[in-house]
């Protein structure tokens, strides 16, 4: 795990454009405090940075940007490969030569043997960039589900890059100006959708896409998507069979490493699975890590330590007061990429893990989204039948919204927001998530944006396929939440502290070959395919009420921290609480001062 910098360009690049991506390469030191290097083309016209976290193959023979071995291909290269070793046999058998043991020079021999093609025989997580010196070409590709950010920058003769929008931001190439679009997804989801991102010529490259840059054009290509529309004749046996195959084949590809590896261990299905398969795989011992409240409520502290034990893991448990969070909370604070409603949590149990030498971490991320964990794959569909119901007077429930929002409860909003949008799950699904309603983000959007030129907010669509509502529910949950917010906070403050984080329940290896199994098994209420197809799940984890791995911000961000300053909106009717409203408008507003001219 790493970050990654550079700057392509058409012409030959200026001592002073070769100070940014130093720059940049400098606020990227936390990514990878191992090591650093830096390329400059013979041509001039790029020049890549990297800074590394050594988990695989840690000599110098690794060392990052890496050069093919005719000089024509260089790659800088953030995440991990878990097929590797079986694509080094196989380059190896077409005549490649290696010089180290790496993943990175897979991914090079990989691109000069098939190109572009190269993405769809990777597995793992991953953002990279080669330069091609021979034909002035730079492609750059993000994994499939979209675990490593890759953030670039471009006009018509330069191309610039970096795994954090922070290093763009503060390069001097952009404008630093707010994206009012972008803004707007932030107020209704509580973090930005991507291609966006808060600042307006700033974009995120889509998970499963790559670029290809050539001449100072960009073109951006979908090489992979989630699709959960081929089904198989199966039985219920036969499909906790093919789900445990498949756990157990991601566990094993997630487990490549050449560091000790260790967990993040909540005492829920998720994390309890993931220790168990390993238990079931390896003779590993691994450390696992939780965090402790003093508020019942909300603590699992205790079922942590009980499944740790049962496993016999070696765990590390952290009670984290309220006044140990706020004094965290400042460094939080400037941990933050990109603004959002979730994070510190990850941010805190990574701290843990850094401050007792860990390099390598798992993660339960990801069972809710593909085993149906959420209320949503309950509450969505009987959303979306109570607005069939209202669809012909949907126009006037629009128009009433719209002239009386400021008379409506918080709940009533959110509620005509999809009750305006009949047989919408899309419009559903965002109302059950979202932060404000649609008429407050509108409302909200321009106390901070001058202008909205060029801004594009997408209207809710249709869903018009045969997928079973529950499929779509968990594609919606993958491509929308999952990786706009919680994949995207892990990665930034799980490498705020030099720490991999790895996600073995987001893998598209993992995804496609249980897709097939009828939703009405995959999706079985309350995770019943995770829970049967890994039976040394303790019955006292999953008979529990789920607590989800969330933090007492209720009590402490109201009650006792001290905010450093008072917001004040314009717009009286548009109230602060719940707690996450105030701590949205908050954030945004302590990064803005950061960040925004």
């Amino acid at each position: 795990m790493c970050g990654i910098a550079g700057i392509i360009s058409t012409s030959s690049i200026s001592q002073c454009m070769a100070s940014k991506v130093e720059a940049m390469q400098a606020q990227l030191n936390h990514r990878g405090p191992d090591a650093n290097g830096f390329y400059s083309a013979a041509s001039s016209q790029a020049i890549l940075a990297h800074t590394r976290l050594s988990i695989i193959d840690l000599s110098n023979n690794a060392a990052q940007p890496m050069s093919s071995n005719n000089g024509r291909f260089t790659i800088t290269y953030n995440g991990e490969i878990y097929n590797y070793k079986e694509l080094y046999k196989h380059l190896t058998t077409l005549g490649y030569k290696f010089t180290s043991q790496s993943d990175t020079e897979v991914i090079l021999n990989l691109y000069s043997e098939y190109g572009s093609k190269c993405v769809e025989h990777l597995r793992g997580m991953f953002s990279f960039c080669i330069w091609d010196e021979v034909s002035k070409i730079a492609f750059a590709a993000r994994d499939p589900l979209g675990i490593k950010p890759f953030y670039y920058w471009h006009n018509d003769q330069s191309l610039a890059f970096s795994s954090e929008l922070r290093p763009l931001i503060n390069s001097g190439l952009s404008h630093q100006s707010l994206d009012y679009s972008g803004l707007y997804s932030y107020f209704k989801t509580g973090s930005v959708s991507e291609p966006k991102t808060l600042i307006s010529d700033i974009k995120q490259l889509q998970a499963g896409c790559y670029i290809v840059w050539e001449g100072g054009q960009v073109k951006e290509t979908n090489y992979w998507q989630i699709d959960f529309s081929h089904r198989a004749k199966i039985s219920y046996s036969e499909a906790i069979k093919l789900t445990r195959q498949a756990l157990n084949d991601s566990i094993k590809a997630h487990l490549v490493s050449d560091v000790p590896i260790s967990l993040f261990l909540s005492g829920g299905i998720d994390s309890t699975a993931i220790l168990a398969l390993i238990n079931a795989n390896t003779n590993l011992k691994v450390n696992t890590y939780s965090i402790a409240f003093e508020e019942d409520e909300w603590n699992e502290g205790p079922i942590a330590q009980r499944v740790a034990d049962h496993f016999g893991s070696n765990h590390t448990e952290l009670l984290l007061t309220k006044n140990k969070a706020q004094k965290i909370y400042n460094d939080y604070i400037t941990a933050i990429d990109q603004p959002s409603i979730d994070g510190f949590n990850t941010f805190c149990i990574s701290k843990l893990a850094h401050e007792h030498g860990e390099k390598v971490v798992l993660s339960g991320l990801g069972g809710d989204e593909v085993f149906a964990g959420y209320k949503s794959f309950e509450l969505l569909p009987k959303m979306v039948k109570a607005s069939k119901c209202l669809k012909l007077i949907a126009p006037a429930i629009r128009g009433f919204a719209n002239l009386f929002t400021p008379l409506l409860s918080i709940k009533l909003r959110r509620t005509f927001d999809f009750l305006s949008e009949p047989n919408s799950l899309i419009a559903a699904h965002q109302s059950l998530r979202c932060v404000f309603s649609k008429k407050e983000a509108s409302v909200l959007t321009p106390q901070f944006v001058n202008s909205n030129q060029g801004a594009t907010i997408e209207g809710y669509k249709q869903d018009k396929n045969q997928q079973a509502i529950s499929d779509k529910i968990s594609q919606l949950e993958l491509s929308s939440y999952m990786r706009n917010q919680l994949l995207r906070d892990s990665d930034v403050m799980s490498m705020h502290w030099g720490l991999e984080l790895r996600v073995p329940l987001v893998d598209a290896t993992l995804i496609d070959t249980i897709a097939v199994i009828p939703a009405k098994f995959r999706l079985k209420k309350g995770k019943q395919l995770l829970i049967d197809s890994v039976p040394e799940i303790p019955e006292w984890v999953y008979n529990r009420p789920k607590q989800g791995f969330r933090f007492p911000f209720d009590l402490w961000f109201q009650e006792q921290w001290q905010h450093p300053e008072k917001l004040d909106l314009t717009n009286k009717w548009i109230k602060l609480q719940p707690w996450y409203r105030q701590w949205s408008l908050q954030i945004l507003t302590q990064w803005m001062k950061q960040h925004v001219k």
